[in-house]
This record gives structure tokens, sequence and C-alpha cells, in this order.
């Protein structure tokens, strides 16, 4: 598959938009094209690496919720889940192995990744009052995104109706920044740094936590705001 058909296969699965407009999209459309080539000549099917990317981040959760200086290799391992979340597309699309049980499979898995990073955070909070009621919190919102545009398509929005500012690239990124931040916290304090006491790893968890739950809401109701207008009275 040439650069042009990855980009116009990605462009068909997301609403006609075009990746070549955003240096990142394109280049994240390029990386799981590469990373996906070797996998088709060996004959990997799709399904197979979107189940192991669930797996991985489920080991990416565990390492974090072990605290201390795990959140660092936890990190390494999450973006390497990431990875592979755009991998089983870009090979279905190689291979011309694409399903309906696929289109199924793949955002299930989404969602469970979604939640694991978010418990991963909660633990890493120390399992405290107001994180798991963030955790809870952020983890609604992202079902209830995900739910309400998976129903405005099958009433007849096509498209993903609005781009938010809590997509799936995002969900990662926060999970990411709270697993470097408690891992940075950890080893300057080892170091003998310790520049803000009251700033541990349940605190920087919890302000992770507080980031999701804002760009959770941020985004639902743009999308909400997406839909209606998309959708005839």
């Amino acid at each position: 598959m040439s650069r042009e058909e990855a980009y116009a296969h990605w462009s068909r699965l997301h609403g006609g938009l075009d990746p070549r407009t955003s240096f990142w999209v394109s280049g994240w459309v390029r990386l799981s094209h590469a990373c996906a080539r070797p996998l088709a000549r060996r004959g990997v099917r799709p399904d197979t690496v979107t189940v192991t990317a669930v797996l991985v981040t489920a080991v990416a959760a565990g390492l974090a919720a072990l605290g201390d200086g795990w959140p660092l290799p936890a990190l390494v391992v999450l973006v390497g889940a990431a990875v592979l979340d755009g991998v089983d597309g870009a090979l279905a699309a190689q291979t011309g192995a694409a399903s309906r049980w696929g289109s199924v499979l793949d955002p299930l898995a989404d969602r469970v990744a979604d939640l694991l990073a978010l418990l991963a955070l909660v633990a890493l909070a120390g399992f405290a009052g107001l994180a798991v009621a963030l955790g809870v919190a952020a983890g609604l919102l992202t079902l209830l995104l995900e739910s309400v545009r998976s129903t405005a398509q099958v009433a007849g929005m096509t498209g993903p109706g609005a781009v938010t500012v809590w997509e799936r690239p995002s969900r990662v990124i926060v999970a990411s920044f709270g697993f470097l931040a408690c891992g940075i916290a950890w080893a300057a304090r080892r170091s003998g740094v310790d520049l803000l006491p009251a700033v541990d790893q349940p605190a920087l968890a919890t302000t992770a936590l507080v980031v999701a739950v804002a760009l959770g809401a941020a985004g639902l109701v743009r999308l909400l705001v997406a839909v209606r207008r998309a959708l005839p009275r």
C-alpha cells in the first residue's frame, strides 16, 4: 500500500478528514503502516494485534500501579500499546482482512484500554476517595462521548461529528504525562531533590485525573453540539 493509499484509507475511516492537513496525524498514519508491513508479510491477523494492544496496556497499568519508579517503564509500555492500537487498522488495510467483527472488536478494545489507563492513575493516587471519584467520572465521560458518537452515526450522521479534545490520542497523552510526572517525582526524591514537598505521586496522579475529567466534559459538550447540528430535526 502506497503512502497516498494509506492516507485515503485513513480518511475513509475518519469521515473524510484529510490526514495530510496535520503533521502529527500524517506521521501517525505513516508510522502505523510502516509497523504493519512486517506483520502483514508474516500473516499476522489484525484481531491478534488488537487483543495484544489491550494486553500490553494492562501490563502498563499494572506496572504504573506499583508506584515508586515503575511509572517510567510503564510509560514506555503504554506508548508501545498505543502504537499497536494504530497498527491493527493499517494491517487490515494492507492485507484486506478487515471484517465486521474487527469493526466491533477494535472500539471495544480501545474502551478497555482507556479504562485501564484511568485505573492506573487512580492506583497511583492510592485509591483515595477523590481520585476514585475522578476516575469514575473520567471513565463515564469517555464512554458517554463514544456512545453519543456511535448512536449519532446510526441515526444518520456521517463521520466522527467533531474531533474533540478528548479523543483516543488525548487519553493516551494524559495517562502518559501522568506516568511521566510520577516517575520524575520519584526519581527527583531519590536524587535528594525535593522542590515541592507537597507534590508527590498521589497528587500528580490526581491532577492528571482532573485534567482527564475537564477534557472529557469539554469533549462531550463539543460533540453534542456537533451532533445536534449534523442530524436533521
